[in-house]
């Protein structure tokens, strides 16, 4: 099934067929917001507004954890995340969209970044810490639909809550990053700790600050406008996709933790096993 994590302006999902509305408390307590479970194209979707449904959450407060330990037990097995970005290449400009293959995790520590410890380890590799196959799968739909779309680019994530500076912006150009946003570390990792195939669609709002010109510096007026504009877009892409067969999920994603456990299963208790047997369904 696939499951749709909105990002900034994206609290609802246009032409759901909402079933009911659930918010599971799960080991890691309760995801952002309520998740709408329904049909779209007649196919089941799942829905979760990644800030909540008022847009209350912070980057650093979003409950990761809950909100892909929800979507697993839901019966998610492919996840969509939309996220507004700052573009850090000029070839990539506002009201574009681009799919991260790479991630570069520049946040602070913060925020709570795996479901292990505690008593369970496990080490998951992230090497290619996408969906190859979601990603070709959304972008061979948006070719059919005329949809231009940037591949093959990283994503830094930055802690936040603030906007960078411009010798910040400046370093993750450097660092070869080509996008910057707030939110999908740990999101994308602990995806790969779920088993679940998943991939990003973010829409370029601004340039961030690295131009020199500060009337292309990012505000968070400039952020809400272009994004709107954009968001039609995209939410005519997840209609289309929504309706499609699911594309299948790669092995090394199915069977992320059958070589990433270092816990032997008779060290677990029975709480552990519970909540790592939703991961490894």
């Amino acid at each position: 099934m696939l499951a749709i994590i909105g990002g900034t302006g994206l609290y609802q999902m246009a032409g759901l067929e909402v079933i009911d509305t659930v918010q599971p408390q799960t080991p890691f307590g309760l995801p952002s917001s309520p998740i709408l479970r329904g049909t779209l194209g007649g196919r089941p979707l799942l829905f979760l507004a990644r800030h909540g449904a008022a847009h209350q959450h912070l980057p650093h407060e979003i409950n990761y954890r809950a909100n892909i330990f929800a979507l697993k037990s839901l019966g998610a097995t492919h996840v969509l995340g939309v996220s507004a970005v700052g573009s850090l290449r000029k070839a990539i400009a506002p009201g574009q969209i681009a799919i991260p293959n790479q991630y570069f995790d520049w946040t602070r520590g913060r925020r709570a970044a795996s479901f292990f410890g505690a008593g369970v380890a496990a080490h998951v590799s992230t090497a290619h810490p996408v969906s190859g196959l979601l990603v070709d799968w959304v972008a061979a739909h948006a070719q059919r639909l005329g949809v231009p779309l940037h591949l093959g680019v990283t994503y830094a994530c930055v802690e936040g809550p603030r906007l960078g500076t411009q010798a910040e912006s400046h370093f993750l150009r450097q660092s070869g990053c080509d996008l910057v946003g707030m939110t999908n570390v740990p999101e994308a990792f602990l995806a790969r700790e779920a088993q679940l195939a998943y991939a990003t669609i973010a829409i370029a709002t601004d340039y961030d600050c690295w131009l020199d010109d500060p009337s292309q510096h990012v505000t968070v007026e400039s952020i809400l406008a272009r994004y709107r504009d954009s968001l039609t877009l995209v939410l005519g892409l997840l209609a289309y996709i929504a309706a499609q067969p699911l594309p299948t999920i790669e092995p090394a994603i199915r069977q992320a933790l059958a070589l990433a456990m270092m816990t032997p299963e008779t060290a677990l208790d029975d709480a552990q096993r519970a909540w790592l047997d939703v991961l490894r369904a």
